[in-house]
């Protein structure tokens, strides 16, 4: 986090976390109002702002923006305290957490093994999905849903490579240029 004096966030980040988070909440609300289709079936597009928020910042401002969009974004479309809503909570802060420890292996001394915005975006849909599937069968006390995972994976490895590829071309767009310490 960008610390100021006296260890205070500077208002500069978290202007950007607010519009990251905006931006995140209105994906949110607009994908809960597309038809999709199959029910659990979306592109999750107010991820790439998450993953942004990780790339740009760090984990904390992520699960700012992560539970802004999920906290908001319920209360806005009828789900709040739902299942849905319990499942959309585990499975963001569990991918949150997934993506935080790529990204910080990508950090470390280990450079080959980092992922890109894409391997990210797909770690942690794969692990969104994973983690739904997981709490669905709990809920519902049924097993038989695990059958399911193949089809909830291939949709993770296609929403996050969607989704990732956003992330990186905006976070392109976002960091400053290093000539010049500018945005575009």
């Amino acid at each position: 986090m960008n610390l100021g004096e006296a260890g205070q966030v500077s208002t500069r980040h978290l202007t950007r976390l607010a519009l990251l988070a905006a931006v995140a909440l209105i994906l949110f609300v607009f994908e809960a109002v597309v038809p999709r289709p199959l029910p659990w079936m979306k592109l999750g597009l107010g991820n790439a702002a998450v993953l942004m928020a990780l790339i740009l910042f760090d984990w904390r401002g992520a699960s700012a923006v992560a539970v802004i969009k999920v906290f908001v974004g319920s209360l806005l479309t009828g789900a709040f305290a739902g299942p849905t809503f319990v499942l959309a909570c585990g499975a963001s802060m569990t991918s949150l957490l997934l993506m935080a420890g790529g990204l910080q292996v990508g950090r470390s001394r280990v450079r080959s093994l980092g992922l890109s915005a894409v391997g990210l975006s797909i770690l942690g849909a794969c692990t969104h999905q994973v983690t739904q599937l997981a709490l669905a069968s709990l809920y519902l006390g049924h097993p038989g849903l695990v059958g399911l995972a193949p089809l909830f994976i291939a949709s993770g490895l296609l929403a996050g490579a969607i989704t990732g590829l956003i992330a990186h071309f905006a976070v392109q767009r976002l960091q400053p240029h290093p000539a010049e310490g500018t945005y575009p």
